[in-house]
């Protein structure tokens, strides 16, 4: 009985080696392995390359299918063709050993080695320094911001692919995930080399597609319990190549990476340790990091470096009463006022930025006071090589104040294509630039929604598209005058119409509403936001009644 069962076992034995033979015919592990290495702008001059940290290496073996790349820097990348280009990082000369593994069919596998030596000069100090403060430095979510956890596009839409334009999450949205504002992402500083931890007590909040990672299931993100690395890990940085670096527009990126060398992340779990700065300061941080596996997403975090706390930010804060009058124009004469206000006149760049179709002018056709009122008209007329013209005021270097509650009574214009706007926008624009003076949209109109009322903020990390707005409903609001008014302060910036709050937004001490502004009163013609044009229009007036400015 145990003969023929050896003989039955044996057969079997027999047809399973023929099958496997069947399936993959020889297997012969890959041979000859060559690695070739190219430093970019190596020269007898420049032995170690040209500073950018590239090398493109190429491998090459007999019955090979694949190859796979481990550095010695913590990282490691499978390049099918035998062909990978890579930066590396760390500043200064460095050698470092690369490993290749050949395999061929059935998995069988053959390994090389060879070394490199490269030199990176890419630094970013400034960073190192706002990160990690003195030398260590906590960071938390940004919770009390809109739009602290965001997803959107990962593409060449230069006009889309900088912000979270699929899905912005709202103050403290994520409270019932209990551990994803517990989280503490701490960083530190010994000499010229960046450290990371993350203190994540016990459990992380995970992308949906990434739930296995820890062993979870389910349709929708979750919190589950996860260890990290407990010891501190190296963080390099490098420069961004990123869609929105290629966008070439001055303020959507710092244009640093971030590159956790030991499979780090920044709290939520989406598959990627290489995380992108967008705009950084003493207490605010903004990240952009593409979906691990899936390149068409990319999300945005927003940490900041003090804690918000549900309930607080100015909202159990007691503001400020600004009731002293400080300044105000009731627009009493028969022209501007010259000690107040100047004009901007032109074009500006592609339309000021925005597209639009007007010339701004200073002419009394299109500025002028008249029976206790400012008059801006936009109207249809060929000037200057445009079909419209418009007036634009402001206060620059003339009226600039912090804080306080400003209250404008208006009449706004009608007509599709007509965009008035009575906003401020921050003092050092000429110094810093926008997005990162600030800018706070007291009152947008839109004559093709005639309506709605918006407002809106602009800062680095959410600023054009991305703006923090909101917006409500007033009917017949192009019919009459209407009370906007702005209450700002250190700790909110609020929105009314007629005295009804419609916005609310936190001002935090990392963002840059902090410090002198200044007010602009325009009517813009088509544009981005105005849009189309209504062919039958000829001109329509906003109207001012007061401008009054109390602290």
């Amino acid at each position: 009985m145990k003969f023929h069962y050896l003989l039955l076992l044996f057969g079997l034995t027999l047809v399973a080696c023929g099958q496997e033979e069947y399936a993959f015919g020889d297997l012969t592990a890959p041979s000859n392995l060559q690695i070739e290495t190219n430093v970019a702008g190596q020269t007898a001059d420049t032995p170690d390359g040209d500073g950018s940290g590239m090398v493109t290496f190429v491998a090459t073996a007999d019955n090979a299918i694949t190859y796979k790349y481990i550095f010695s820097d913590g990282t490691e990348e499978v390049a099918p063709s035998g062909r990978l280009t890579k930066r590396f990082t760390q500043v200064g000369i460095n050698t470092y050993q690369v490993t290749v593994v050949a395999s061929g069919t059935a998995g069988i596998a053959t390994t090389g080695s060879t070394e490199v030596r490269v030199e990176s000069s890419f630094s970013d100090n400034e960073a190192l320094t706002l990160l990690t403060g003195d030398g260590t430095k906590t960071w938390y979510w940004a919770a009390d911001e809109p739009g602290h956890l965001g997803v959107g596009q990962n593409d060449g839409n230069a006009e889309a692919n900088y912000f979270a334009n699929y899905y912005q999450a709202a103050p403290f949205e994520k409270v019932g995930n209990p551990c994803m504002y517990e989280d503490e992402l701490i960083f530190s500083r010994q000499g010229d080399d960046l450290y990371y931890e993350l203190n994540n007590f016990g459990s992380t909040f995970f992308n949906v597609d990434f739930l296995g990672v820890a062993g979870g299931s389910g349709g929708e993100d979750a919190c589950l319990e996860y260890e990290v690395q407990e010891d501190a890990q190296l963080v390099s940085l490098s420069p961004s190549e990123s869609v929105v670096m290629a966008n070439d527009i001055p303020g959507q990126t710092r244009g640093t990476l971030l590159n956790f060398t030991e499979g780090g992340f920044m709290s939520y779990y989406v598959g990627n340790s290489t995380y992108e700065i967008l705009s950084l300061t003493e207490n605010r941080l903004v990240v952009r990091v593409v979906m691990g596996g899936n390149n068409a997403l990319a999300w945005y975090h927003i940490f900041t470096s003090e804690k918000p706390v549900q309930g607080g930010g100015g909202g159990g804060t007691e503001e400020p009463e600004f009731e002293n009058l400080v300044w105000s124009d009731e627009f009493d004469g028969d022209a501007l006022d010259a000690a107040s206000w100047s004009y901007d006149t032109g074009t500006g760049t592609d339309g000021w930025g925005n597209n639009e179709a007007q010339n701004y002018t200073d002419r009394p056709e299109n500025v002028s006071v008249a029976d206790g009122l400012l008059k801006i008209t936009a109207q249809r007329e060929n000037f200057s090589g445009s079909d419209f013209t418009s007036g634009r005021i402001v206060t620059m270097d003339k009226f600039e104040f912090t804080y306080g509650r400003i209250e404008i009574r208006a009449n706004l214009p009608s007509g599709g294509g007509t965009w008035p706007a009575l906003w401020m926008l921050g003092a050092n624009f000429d110094e810093v630039g926008w997005p990162a003076c600030g800018e706070i949209d007291m009152m947008e109109h839109v004559g093709n929604d005639p309506d709605r009322i918006l407002s809106a903020l602009h800062f680095p990390g959410n600023n054009g598209g991305n703006a923090v707005t909101e917006s409500t409903t007033v009917e017949g609001v192009e019919e009459d005058f209407h009370l906007f008014t702005t209450i700002w302060s250190e700790n909110t910036i609020r929105f009314y119409v007629d005295d009804e709050l419609y916005h609310t937004f936190n001002n935090n001490a990392g963002i840059p509403f902090n410090h002198d502004f200044f007010l602009i009163f325009n009517v813009a013609v088509g544009g981005t936001l105005g849009g189309t044009i209504d062919p039958n229009f000829s001109a329509s007036t906003m109207e001012v009644d007061y401008v009054r400015v109390y602290q």
